[in-house]
């Protein structure tokens, strides 16, 4: 009971994906990816990790998107309570609604984007989801987050919002995971968890890491030295590099 987006973003090749749900945890039921095969977003009554986790098995090993949603989905005997969407490294989008899934429901896609939603309050929250990231601009980040607000104000959920998910990856950064768990406002707390992890000294740590373009990056001892305590004494963040 999700409404979810899949993004690739093919100035920067960065593969970005989005999700909220009246229920808990939906950051580890629903969003899964790895840069070899992409990104999925597993959701329904009867969510299966194993779809998850099978398409983006399938897309690694060369096939489409849309085959490989159809190959995942078309021996399961309770797919009917399921639905999946994929999109591929380099954009191709394909999903699965299940026929007993809780309306409002189904799936939207464009050119290198996918929304998929079940229990929705309307069908056009899945439009209203599509049309915003596709009208805006800015931050490929940002488009997530604003696309997931704007489903959430055209009705969302039918039974209000608890938790909320973001994922993204690409070859020059690292994994950006964030989950909200349980929130009354799931949301509003996302977006201020992409603020903290993409600002001040977590982002510059995060650009010290390694990358799958930069596979041998470490800090230097001057940046430990310079990321070892907050730059606001009294931000209560912890440094990058303080054990906790």
């Amino acid at each position: 009971m999700t409404f979810s987006i899949l993004a690739y973003d093919a100035e920067t090749g960065r593969l970005g994906s989005g999700a909220a749900t009246g229920s808990l945890c939906v950051g580890g039921w629903v969003l899964r990816g790895d840069l070899a095969s992409g990104l999925s977003a597993s959701q329904g009554t009867a969510p299966s990790t194993v779809w998850g986790e099978g398409v983006l098995e399938r897309m690694r090993n060369g096939l489409s998107a849309a085959e490989a949603v159809s190959q995942t989905t078309g021996g399961d005997a309770g797919r009917a309570y399921r639905q999946l969407a994929a999109i591929g490294p380099r954009g191709g989008t394909a999903a699965f609604t299940g026929t007993e899934s809780v309306p409002a429901c189904g799936h939207r896609q464009a050119e290198n984007v996918i929304v998929s939603g079940n229990m929705l309050t309307g069908e056009e929250v899945l439009d209203a989801i599509l049309d915003n990231f596709l009208a805006s601009s800015g931050s490929f980040h940002k488009r997530i987050l604003n696309a997931l607000t704007a489903g959430d104000a055209a009705g969302g959920d039918s039974r209000g919002l608890m938790s909320a998910a973001m994922l993204v990856i690409g070859h020059d950064m690292p994994p950006l995971t964030l989950r909200v768990d349980y929130s009354e406002t799931p949301l509003a707390d996302l977006r201020d968890l992409h603020s903290r992890a993409t600002t001040g000294a977590y982002a510059e740590w995060m650009n010290l890491v390694p990358t799958v373009q930069t596979p041998e990056r470490a800090p230097t001892p001057e940046d430990i030295a310079r990321l070892s305590v907050p730059a606001d004494p009294e931000d209560d963040t912890p440094a990058p590099f303080v054990e906790t």
